[in-house]
């Protein structure tokens, strides 16, 4: 009887055959991986380190390194916090701050129930309406603690 692959890897697997192993390929790689299942897992990881003859240390510090990849998949809602001068300046750690203590997320992490994903960006650049957040790439602007919850409980 054969093991059943976890999906993720089945995901990889799929990756790495089309992309090949040339180890010059595995930005692209891990990029096809995360655009395809949201994030590059550990297990993800390991399997293109096999794949591609690298240490497990190489392909996780490309992860690691680069600030687009994800180790973990986003909630179903990915909400930005513009940190940009004109936003920062204007409160947008106020923001981050009121999200944490609501949701209890920090930047980079996501909701227990999968519903948020919360990330710190810079300039998007809305500078005139700050501070800013997006959710799911819909601008919010002159974005107030106060005004957070009204707009967050549209996301279901």
């Amino acid at each position: 009887m054969e093991k059943e692959i976890h999906p993720t890897l089945r995901i990889a697997e799929q990756v790495v055959e089309e992309n090949g192993t040339d180890p010059d390929r595995l930005v692209k790689i891990l990029q096809e991986i995360q655009k395809v299942s949201g994030c590059v897992s550990l297990e993800a990881q390991s399997f293109v380190a096999d794949k591609l003859k690298l240490p497990v240390s190489r392909v996780f510090g490309i992860v690691s390194f680069y600030n687009f990849f994800k180790l973990e998949p986003p909630g179903r809602h990915e909400i930005h916090v513009c940190m940009g001068t004109a936003c920062y300046v204007r409160g947008a750690k106020k923001l981050v701050e009121k999200i944490k203590r609501d949701y209890g997320i920090t930047p980079g992490e996501t909701t227990s129930d999968q519903r948020f994903s919360l990330e710190e960006v810079r300039c998007i650049g809305c500078c005139a309406i700050g501070p800013v957040i997006t959710v799911d790439g819909k601008e919010y602007g002159g974005m107030s603690p106060e005004k957070l919850n009204s707009v967050l409980s549209q996301y279901k």
